[in-house]
Formats: structure tokens, C-alpha cells, sequence
């Protein structure tokens, strides 16, 4: 089957699904159980038996993970809190100190991430939807020095163009080995034709590359050049939410989330075009395509993509000994397959050498649950967040 076949073909089974959905709301998906205490043995395809536990429930929204160097994590609620878990014991109350974030929709609090040098300045680094007038939010990037329950001297870092709603805003980041501070910008827009993740002047639908105080590095691939702002590094992104260093490469990997279709993973290079709204192997939310071809030239393809979407966040590399049919194994989270709710599972992708896909494997289906993180521990254990009203920390370890 040609591209074009295989495009036309996926893209049609996506839009039926919309389309019966569309008909009786209430006949679509599946229910989302509550998750149960646990723990449950399950057995995988080639790791076998593994026990997913609960570490914690009194979660809302969870949206990322951070490891501190004592042993105890920080976690991130879309709703605005930001909270320590330690020896498996979730902190009753949230660290103070954070500003003022708009949270209706998809927009709060996000990513959370340490200073490398954490351990002698004790910066906390995150995203947050800042308020801004017309009632438009902006997905920042900002900092605290973290001192017991407190973050102080909380400062902005960059505040990205307003975006009209408070949905697709990304907000994802990491520390490059570089030292250099790469932060994703949505360009998902109301109607997702506007051009904005095009529009070199704008800092949405971009990947930005800073020093760790927020200003801009000279080497930039645009710094200098007419018309661009030199923040940006990468262009062309709808919705990022999973950027990470590979850790065996040494390359930045990437993920975002198509429309109706088309979730994406792609190893980032300096200035390079990722096509959207150009291209896309997805469709649009009513279910016209985007683009009559999924790949153009001068525009970066994928390294491989979902067709139905999985609506693709959270990523790590497997690199423990806990697991050792795993090692280099790809985790992503998915919190609902083509568009269904009660669809979401975590999905296992293995790569050869040569960083060619060779199968997948989806995993803990039966929970039914948005799985919004997924992030390796330094015990070699996995981590993941569900994206619920109760939400959830699980950890996978072997069964035996």
C-alpha cells in the first residue's frame, strides 16, 4: 500500500470514529473504572511478569515527575499545586510560593525540572499558564529557589505570545547536556489552520533554546538573522508533550500530538522545519485533511508516528538493569486512542541500531487511565502519572 493509500485509509477509520461518537456522546469509549488499590501482576510481551503498584492516589491531574537528589520526587497538578512525595508518602501540603496560573481547560501548572546544579543552588525550574489580559493565557517558563516548602524569589524566565484558549500550550522542557534550557511552545490554535508554528516572529509552535536565566545563546541556529526571533531553535510543532536527551545517542527526541491523527516522534535538529500546520499525518478535528501529502520537501519527517493518535505525553529510554528486556526500549504514555476515552495505556517501542522501529507494545489497557508521564527512577524502576480527577503515581517493578 503507498503512503497515499495508507493515509487515506487511516485517516478515514479515524474519522468514522469521530463520527459515530458524534452521533450519541454518551456510546462513546469506555467508562474509567476507579483504579483499585493493587498491586497487579501483569504479563508483558517480552519482559513478562512485572507488578504495577500505587504509590500514591491523592493526586489531581498529576502532569510531571522531577527525582530529587535525596530520594523523594516533586510532583507537578495541572490545578496548581506542586507536592513532595517521599519513602512513598505523599506531603499533605502543597509547596507555597508559586504564582498565579489560569487553570480552566488544559492549562495550570505542567513541567517540573531541577537545575543540574540543584544540589548547590537549589533551583526549581517550571511551566505555568500566566494570566494575561483578554483573558488569553501564555505558557511560561519560570524559576524558584527551593527552601523546605517554599519556593522563593520566583521569577519568570520567558512569557511566550498569548494563545486565545488554554488548550495545546505544551509547556514541556528539559535540560539539554549542553546546560541549555529547551522549551516546547504550542501551535495547536482555536481552528488549527492559523500559521502561527510558521510564523518565525512568534514563539509559539517553536522549541526554544535558553541559558539556564533565561536569556538567549548566541549560537542559536537564528541568531542574527532577519525576522526571527533568536529564542527559537525549532519550528513547526503543534503540541509538544515529551522532550528528552536520548540517552545512548545524545540526541534530543521529541513528541507531539497530532488532531485527528498524526501523534509524532522526531529527533530534534537546530534550525529545522517539523511541518506543522504544513503537514501532518492527521486530520483536522472535522475530519478534513490537512494536508493532501503527510511529507514535504524541506520539512523534517518523523522517526515514526500513531495512526489512530494515542494522544501521545511523557517519554523516557529504559537504560536500568531491572528490566533487562527493555534496555533501550522507548516508554511513551497515551491518554486516549482515537479520540475514545477510557482508551489510555502505556505504549513500549523498540528500536534497532540504526533507530528504525522494529514493533510496539501496548500495556496496561485494562486500567483504562491517561497516562500523562512516564519517567525512569534512579532505583531503575518506572514511573508513571495517570491524568485523572484522582489521579495517581504508579511504579513498575519486576514480580519476581
Amino acid at each position: 500500500m503507498s503512503i497515499r493509500q495508507f493515509i487515506k485509509s487511516a485517516a478515514g477509520l479515524t474519522l468514522a470514529f469521530f463520527m459515530i461518537g458524534s452521533a450519541s456522546a454518551q456510546r462513546i469509549g469506555v467508562p474509567v473504572p476507579p483504579l483499585g488499590d493493587g498491586p497487579w501482576i501483569i504479563d508483558t510481551a517480552e519482559q513478562h511478569k512485572i507488578r504495577v503498584s500505587v504509590v500514591t492516589r491523592d493526586l489531581s491531574h498529576p502532569w510531571a515527575i522531577a527525582f530529587l537528589p535525596d530520594g523523594g520526587m516533586l510532583i507537578t497538578e495541572r490545578p496548581g499545586r506542586l507536592r513532595y512525595v517521599r519513602d512513598g508518602v505523599l506531603d499533605p501540603e502543597p509547596i507555597t510560593g508559586l504564582p498565579a496560573l489560569r487553570t480552566d481547560g488544559n492549562g495550570g501548572l505542567m513541567d517540573v525540572a531541577l537545575h543540574p546544579d540543584f544540589e548547590r543552588n537549589h533551583f526549581v525550574y517550571f511551566t505555568y499558564v500566566k494570566p494575561v489580559e483578554g483573558g488569553m493565557g501564555a505558557p511560561s517558563l519560570a524559576r524558584g529557589r527551593l527552601d523546605g516548602h517554599t519556593l522563593a524569589n520566583v521569577e519568570d524566565l520567558l512569557v511566550p505570545d498569548a494563545n486565545p484558549g488554554n488548550s495545546g500550550l505544551s509547556g514541556r522542557f528539559m535540560f539539554g547536556p549542553d546546560g541549555k534550557i529547551y522549551f516546547a511552545t504550542g501551535g495547536r490554535t482555536q481552528d488549527d489552520v492559523i500559521n502561527v508554528a510558521q510564523d518565525p516572529m512568534s514563539l509559539r509552535g517553536k522549541i526554544l533554546r535558553l541559558n539556564d536565566d533565561g536569556s538567549v545563546p548566541q549560537d542559536n541556529p537564528f541568531v542574527g538573522r532577519a525576522g526571527y526571533r533568536p529564542e527559537i531553535y525549532t519550528l513547526g510543532h503543534r503540541n509538544t508533550l515529551g522532550i528528552i536527551v536520548h540517552p545512548v545517542t545524545g540526541e534530543i527526541w521529541q513528541h507531539e500530538n497530532g488532531p485527528n491523527g498524526g501523534d509524532e516522534l522526531n529527533i530534534i535538529l537546530p534550525g529545522r522545519n517539523y511541518g506543522w500546520p504544513l503537514v501532518s499525518f492527521g486530520r483536522h478535528y472535522n475530519g478534513t485533511p490537512v494536508n493532501v501529502h503527510p511529507t514535504r520537501e524541506g520539512i523534517e519527517p518523523p522517526l515514526i508516528f500513531w495512526v489512530p493518535a494515542i494522544a501521545i505525553a511523557g517519554m523516557a529510554v529504559y537504560t536500568g538493569d531491572e528490566f533487562p528486556a527493555w534496555k533501550g526500549n522507548v516508554f511513551v504514555g497515551g491518554m486516549t486512542e482515537g479520540r475514545l476515552p477510557g482508551t489510555g495505556h502505556l505504549q513500549r517501542v523498540v528500536f534497532n541500531s540504526k533507530m528504525e522501529e522494529m514493533r510496539r507494545e501496548s500495556m496496561l489497557r485494562e486500567f483504562h487511565q491517561r497516562i500523562r508521564e512516564v519517567r525512569q527512577g534512579p532505583d531503575g524502576l518506572l514511573y508513571l502519572l495517570t491524568d485523572e480527577d484522582e489521579g495517581a503515581l504508579l511504579r513498575i517493578e519486576p514480580a519476581e
